[in-house]
């Protein structure tokens, strides 16, 4: 069982940017990780269809002998991770807006988060923001369009930048000395976003902390890989392949197949 692959799965290539995080901390273990381009983004879905999706993607990974299952996607987090728990005997990783940290650092008691609507309406993030953000101005905007712009390709468009700018503009007028990234597709904004705000404003997402959660489940529960193979890293899509492929860039050992 420790010789199996850890399952991680997303609305779309966003995800990747965690299993980015997962394989510098865990370079040994053999990970598939499963795109839903085709449904992305979940966010305006509602929470029974977020949760069938979750499910199918669940079951997908399973099938693979997934020792373990990562939810890279904020959206299914919130809406989903629950009743995935409750339902299938592995553990999962789950991931959700970053606002405990940026609510405990910020100087200026004002802080956004660009998110998907999925998941800013929430219970699970409403009681995260209801603990920890309640004594400070939370400027919360839907990133409408992005997700879509990132699957199609046009990460460093004209339009990409023109959204930004929309979004941005009221969190830089309430004075934010952080920004909370809500998404997983979102890291990969962070060139145009380092460009778009002031050198004061923080970016945080969740991607680091995911993988050192990743590993301490592992340990906990002796799963982890003890061959000294290399690994096998594969990616599954139903969307784009090479968009995938230009998120990803180079790696060694990495298949690209439809689902």
């Amino acid at each position: 069982m420790s010789n199996n692959p850890i399952g991680i799965f997303d609305s779309g290539v966003g995800g990747t940017s965690i299993w980015k995080e997962i394989h510098l901390q865990l370079p040994n273990e053999h990970t598939i990780y499963l795109a839903d381009s085709i449904n992305a983004p979940y966010g305006p879905k509602g929470a029974d269809k977020i949760t069938e999706l979750s499910v199918k993607n669940t079951e997908y990974l399973l099938k693979k002998k997934c020792k373990l299952i990562v939810v890279a996607c904020n959206t299914a987090t919130t809406n989903a991770i629950a009743y995935l728990r409750q339902t299938y005997d592995v553990p999962f990783i789950g991931i959700e807006p970053a606002i405990k940290p940026a609510a405990l650092s910020t100087k200026t008691n004002a802080v956004g988060i660009l998110a998907t609507k999925g998941t800013l309406s929430s219970a699970l993030f409403s009681k995260t923001s209801g603990r920890f953000a309640s004594h400070i101005k939370v400027i919360e905007r839907e990133g409408k369009g992005i997700v879509e712009l990132i699957e199609n390709g046009k990460l460093y468009s004209d339009e990409m930048k023109a959204l930004l700018v929309q979004y941005l503009t009221p969190m830089l007028n309430a004075n934010i000395d952080y920004l909370v990234l809500g998404c997983t597709h979102y890291p990969y904004l962070m060139p145009i976003l380092l460009e778009l705000l002031p050198k004061n404003v923080k970016i945080i997402d969740s991607g680091a902390a995911v993988a050192r959660q990743t590993k301490a489940v592992l340990i906990e529960n002796n799963l982890l890989n003890t061959e000294i193979t290399k690994p096998k890293l594969k990616f599954y899509t139903n969307g784009s392949v090479d968009v995938m492929a230009s998120l990803l860039g180079e790696h060694l050992n990495v298949e690209y197949l439809k689902f």
